[in-house]
C-alpha cells in the first residue's frame, strides 16, 4: 500500500469507466444513436452500404448577392456541360435544373469494370425582388454558373435607407 493512501481527507482520484458489460445501457444507448442518425439519413441503418455518400442526390450550392441594380446568382455544378443545365423563371423563384451523368471504365489485364450514375437537380431560388426577365444573362464557366438578373426601375427605387438617431 502506498503512504499516500495513508493521509486523511485527500480525495481519491478515479477515470470515468465505461462499461460495456452494462447490457441494458448500452442497447439503449445504441438505439438513441440509431434513431438520432436515422432522420438524418434513413439509409444509414441499413448493413450494407449500398447508399454510400457517393451515391447520395446531388444539390448544388448556391449564393444569392443582391446589388441596388441587380441580384447575382451563383451555383456550383461541377462535372457538368451547359447542354445538361435549364434556367428558367417562374413567378418569383429562378429555377435550375439539370441531369448529372458520370460514367467510369475502368480496364485490367484479367477485369473489366464499368459504373453509371445518373440524377437530375432542381433548386428554387426564390428572388429577393422584381427582375426584368428578358434582359437576364448567364455564363458558365469552369463549373460555376453565373445568372444576372437586372432589377425593375421599381424594385431600384423602392429602397430607402432609414437614418439611426443616436440618443
Amino acid at each position: 500500500m502506498p503512504i499516500t493512501d495513508l493521509i486523511p481527507f485527500r480525495p481519491k482520484r478515479s477515470l470515468a469507466v465505461r462499461r460495456e458489460n452494462d447490457q441494458p445501457r448500452a442497447l439503449m444507448r445504441d438505439f438513441d444513436r440509431w434513431f438520432d442518425t436515422f432522420f438524418e439519413r434513413p439509409w444509414s441503418l441499413m448493413p450494407w452500404r449500398l447508399f454510400d455518400e457517393e451515391w447520395d442526390t446531388f444539390t448544388p450550392r448556391v449564393d444569392v448577392k443582391e446589388t441596388d441594380k441587380k441580384v447575382i446568382v451563383t451555383a456550383e455544378l461541377p462535372g457538368l456541360d451547359e447542354k445538361d443545365i435549364e434556367i428558367s423563371i417562374s413567378g418569383d423563384a429562378l429555377i435550375l435544373r439539370g441531369e448529372k451523368r458520370q460514367e467510369e471504365e475502368e480496364k485490367g489485364e484479367d477485369y473489366y469494370r464499368m459504373e453509371r450514375r445518373y440524377g437530375s437537380f432542381q433548386r428554387v431560388i426564390p428572388l429577393p425582388c422584381e427582375v426584368q426577365v428578358d434582359k437576364a444573362e448567364a455564363s458558365y464557366r469552369k463549373g460555376v454558373l453565373t445568372v444576372e438578373l437586372p432589377k425593375t426601375p421599381e424594385a431600384q427605387s423602392a429602397r430607402k435607407i432609414i437614418p439611426i438617431k443616436t440618443s
